[in-house]
């Protein structure tokens, strides 16, 4: 057993998008790539390793052993006393959160590319968790990606493949690495936050679900909690082994990628109730019986009705929301006088609001959601949060949707993505939005007309610190808003997403089917962005 000193040099590459490192497999596939990204994370944590406990695990895909491993012996080279990591390498990205504030962590490497392909021709991702359990800030992100940018060595100890399988402890070196139940200390956690006697009463007197785990991480984890702990019928769980390719699935809880399952809750004699979650757990998808539940319209139901459940009896103190979300909540948040904050997208921007009492829900429409139980958005909990609201209740999820809307009016909302565009094709749209913002105030495009426009910029109320071009916004005077960002999730070309949405007051009219009702909102936007001029494509690649 012997500490080694690896030569290296740069790769120009590893600049951090909005959650970490992520490229294809091939990519972190090359020499010393991992290496030197991971001796970049410890670099940039100077001398506060030494003695310290780390958190290592992913979500199983494509790699993940073979990272888990080569992280564990530079974490030992580094001066880490203690490093937790899941069995079998495994943690999901909230579990993961959860075991950093637990234990008392320096912070995290938690390995996944989220929803994005898994298997040898798919992606993989590196990002660094804080002692807070949440994304690294900007500030810590740019250093690790100038250290990145410089390094000349990066540290190893040069030891046999630990035993990832067999919990408990095994040293390298002067660092003890501890191999924990990746799922024990979650559930354990959910005990506290949501009724587990009033979900097993559900699930006793017949109630019916399906959960789709996508052959990702969260399938053992629901397997444990629904069809263990709280009694769900055997079977409720479906793909729930993970899967280094995810069993060929794109692990994106969406209509598109959750077709079955989508089949199923739409079909006749359809669950009571049918969710899903992505690669690595922290993402989710609700659906009722006959009606798809947008993730915007989640978190506001969860905001509504979050005092059914023990751990948010005390009430909420406030809310936030990505730009890109609809304003379901909002209207929430002004009804249970609140506060309501518009950050922008990325986990990270709640750690902050989190962080300082500011809020105790917070979610995406890219279907993330979470609370101040951690500082990852959380799949699984939104689930239970969910099944808690319907056993407290005793009302049908699509019931519950539709009284809100009664209430609060409904916010159509849809996302039209255009995947893999030509970089600079896409770069060149957003440019020629951003020269035009002056210029569209007071113009009409298909029988809407702008009010206002601009591009989002967040001061953060915490610290002070400014976050600029983060999407083109535009309002209609007619309660309708297009939003346009390129997105810092893929690993081929851009991602354009465009967030599509119209406010409906009138209950008589909260039945239209969503692309109809927004169908003048979608021609403005692409009139507006010159679409197809720019891009070459007539449709997107995926609508949600």
């Amino acid at each position: 057993m012997s500490l080694r000193r690896i030569a290296t040099t740069p790769f120009s590459d590893q600049k951090p998008g909005t959650s970490g490192l992520r490229k294809k497999v091939t990519v972190f596939q090359q020499p010393h790539y991992v290496q030197n990204f991971v001796q970049a994370i410890f670099d940039t944590l100077g001398e506060k390793r030494q003695g310290a406990t780390l958190v290592v695990g992913g979500d199983g895909r494509f790699l993940n052993r073979e990272v888990v491993q080569a992280t564990l012996k530079i974490a030992a080279a580094n001066g880490f006393a203690r490093v937790l990591v899941g069995q079998g390498g495994l943690l999901s990205t909230p579990a993961a959160s959860n075991l950093i504030r637990i234990s008392g962590s320096i912070g995290g490497v938690v390995l996944s590319a989220s929803h994005n392909p898994g298997g040898p021709d798919g992606d993989f991702g590196i990002k660094f968790n804080a002692a807070n359990g949440g994304p690294a800030p900007e500030d810590v992100t740019s250093a690790i990606f100038r250290r990145a940018s410089a390094i000349t060595e990066y540290a190893t100890m040069e030891v046999p493949d630990l035993d990832l399988d067999r919990v408990g402890e095994q040293r390298v070196g002067d660092c003890v690495v501890a191999v924990v139940d990746p799922v024990a200390d979650y559930a354990t956690m959910m005990r506290k936050l949501v009724d587990f006697d009033a979900i097993t009463k559900l699930f006793a007197g017949g109630f019916r679900m399906q959960f789709d785990a996508m052959s990702a991480i969260t399938g053992p984890y629901a397997h444990a909690i629904l069809e263990g702990a709280l009694g769900a019928a055997p079977g409720t769980v479906r793909n729930g082994t993970p899967l280094p390719d995810f069993g060929g699935h794109h692990p994106d809880p969406n209509p598109v990628h959750a077709a079955e399952l989508m089949e199923a809750m739409m079909g006749a004699g359809a669950p009571d109730f049918g969710a899903a979650s992505d690669g690595d757990g922290d993402r989710n998808m609700i659906v009722a019986p006959g009606l798809f539940v947008t993730p915007s319209d989640s978190l506001a139901v969860l905001a509504a009705h979050a005092h059914c459940a023990p751990g948010y009896a005390r009430g909420l103190a406030g809310v936030a929301r990505s730009m890109p979300t609809s304003r379901a909540v909002d209207r929430v948040a002004k009804a249970l006088g609140i506060p309501c904050y518009e950050t922008p997208t990325g986990w990270k921007f709640f750690g902050n609001l989190l962080d300082s009492g500011r809020i105790t829900l917070c979610g995406e429409e890219s279907a993330g959601t979470g609370s101040d139980h951690v500082r990852e958005k959380d799949g699984l909990w939104a689930v239970l949060l969910w099944l808690n609201i319907l056993a407290s209740t005793g009302k049908r999820a699509d019931v519950i949707v539709r009284d809100h809307w009664a209430r609060f009016g409904r916010d159509y909302y849809t996302r039209h993505d255009y995947e893999e565009v030509d970089a600079t094709a896409a770069r060149g749209l957003m440019a020629a939005l951003r020269a035009q913002l002056a210029t569209l105030p007071g113009k009409s495009f298909a029988g809407l007309t702008v009010s206002t426009c601009d591009d989002f910029a967040y001061t953060d109320p915490v610290d002070g610190s400014v976050t600029e071009q983060q999407g083109v916004r535009i309002l209609f005077a007619e309660d309708a808003r297009a939003v346009f960002r390129l997105s810092g999730t893929g690993t081929v070309g851009a991602t354009l997403r465009v967030y599509l949405e119209r406010f409906e007051p009138d209950a008589a009219r909260h039945a239209q089917e969503a692309q109809a009702a927004l169908a003048p909102v979608i021609t403005a936007a692409r009139e507006i962005a010159a679409i197809a001029q720019h891009t070459g494509r007539d449709a997107p690649s995926v609508v949600t």
